[in-house]
């Protein structure tokens, strides 16, 4: 068995999710494997992963709005409000969501659905530096 790690950096623009599909499947094709489970975690709490339609924006568009009306910024329920209102907000919306997601690896390649993407889900309003740790173990072609 074969083991590969590697940290990607995402520069988001604020809340929204950032497809990041390509980066991942570089990082996969680079590393000669056939069959294998790919890991990937994000290293951070107040931002999240997703796999998600990448074919219609909207989808991405409905899912920021939902989580807006679900869990929204300054309400007065939260006292962890040290970096502003959207503070305490952003670690619900992270806990609600996942921190780390396996996808499997067949015949070399990622074997997500038709149209599934690999989405950083960015839960603060202004820009962050998120760091995301891909690990990959599985069989060399």
């Amino acid at each position: 068995m074969y083991q590969s790690s590697q940290e990607i950096t995402v520069n988001t623009r604020g809340r929204g999710l950032i497809e990041i599909t390509p980066e991942i499947a570089k990082f996969v094709s680079g590393q000669g494997m056939t069959e294998g489970l790919l890991t990937l975690f994000i290293r951070h709490t107040s931002a999240s992963l997703t796999i998600q339609e990448n074919a219609d924006p909207d989808v991405l568009r409905d899912l920021d709005a939902f989580f807006s009306r679900l869990v929204p910024d300054g309400d007065s329920l939260y006292t962890h409000t040290s970096e502003g209102p959207d503070d305490m907000p952003a670690h619900v919306r992270s806990a609600l969501t996942q921190t780390s997601l396996q996808i499997p690896l067949l015949k070399g390649s990622l074997a997500l659905g038709t149209w599934q993407g690999i989405y950083v889900f960015e839960h603060r309003q202004r820009p962050h530096v998120r760091k995301i740790i891909c690990h990959l173990s599985g069989a060399a072609g």
